[in-house]
């Protein structure tokens, strides 16, 4: 049933203005900390947040972040900087793909707004904005923002077509 999910999943940028049960944030937190992480050291950390003000602030993050006010939740993947693990991206990335499906199979959605390494429209580093609105410590990379909110409109589901086996390679790079 996994790959169902996985099927239904897009990315929306359009949200009903209806609040989403504690209890299906508390699965999508659970789903993401049940990712998996290098060497265990489960750095990521999630900041939830549901108040328009500081929503508004986070729409204004960079070009492409404008709808996340939309959502009546953001969760903001963030991540300890440690010199011994140089796999926090990757283990933050793994977590918002489960936070992707999870929310998918809670009926909602949501969209992977990238904020480490972006430029906001005046040039300036989105992610240090993002740190100043939600008083990060400058030992914490922020990754992305995930608004979480029930679809305006349900897309419509990937299909077969989309497998192409053109893209699969064994044993060497052919």
């Amino acid at each position: 049933m996994v790959l169902a999910v996985i099927k239904q999943r897009r990315s929306y940028r359009d949200f009903l203005a209806k609040e989403v049960e504690e209890e299906k944030v508390e699965q999508i937190l659970k789903s993401a900390m049940f990712a998996p992480s290098a060497n265990h050291l489960r750095l990521w950390e999630f900041i939830v947040v549901k108040d328009k003000k500081l929503r508004d602030l986070l729409a204004a993050a960079k070009r492409w972040s404008y709808f996340v006010n939309l959502a009546p939740i953001v969760i903001v993947v963030v991540s300890k900087k440690e010199a011994t693990n140089r796999y926090w991206l990757e283990d933050s990335c793994i977590a918002s793909a489960h936070i992707y499906l999870e929310a998918e199979n809670q009926g909602l959605a949501t969209c992977f707004v990238q904020i480490y390494g972006s430029k906001r429209d005046n040039g300036a580093d989105a992610e240090k904005y993002v740190k100043k609105i939600l008083n990060i410590p400058d030992n914490i990379n922020v990754l992305c923002l995930m608004p979480i909110g029930y679809p305006k409109q349900k897309l419509a589901e990937h299909n077969d077509q989309e497998f192409e086996k053109g893209k699969i390679h064994y044993e060497y790079y052919k």
